[in-house]
């Protein structure tokens, strides 16, 4: 069984073109990595045909970066991929305090349902 098909195969995001002027393709856990990043980056109602795609991260800007803080925007992220990520079954998600005192660190650790490899990445927030 081929799981890079299974995980899906589309435009390597942001857009740009190879050196031949196609366009490149991600396919297989890179792809899930990136899908994962769409949803934390759209906002609720960004999308007409989607209206309740997305994270809601921006709400957050300008709120301090305290504890409160960092738990709701952890529930929203948990939340958010539940809803939206179905290649994926979350372990966990943590939102550390960066070097920066506006920044948060969102890391998030998961299994990919259909081969269950184990994946996380670190996703930086500026709440400024």
């Amino acid at each position: 069984m081929d799981t890079r098909k299974l995980l899906g195969r589309g435009w390597s995001l942001p857009l740009a073109p190879d050196r031949t002027g196609r366009l490149v393709y991600e396919d297989g856990p890179e792809k899930v990595r990136q899908a994962i990043g769409i949803v934390l980056q759209t906002e609720p109602g960004e999308r007409l045909m989607r209206p309740d795609f997305g994270c809601g991260l921006r709400r957050f800007l300008m709120k301090p970066n305290t504890t409160a803080t960092r738990a709701l925007i952890q529930r929203e992220v948990e939340r958010a991929l539940a809803n939206w990520e179905p290649r994926i079954r979350l372990e966990s998600v943590g939102v550390t305090p960066g070097e920066d005192p506006a920044l948060v660190l969102v890391t998030i650790a998961y299994v990919q349902v259909l081969d269950g490899r184990r994946d996380n990445l670190v996703y930086p927030f500026y709440l400024e």
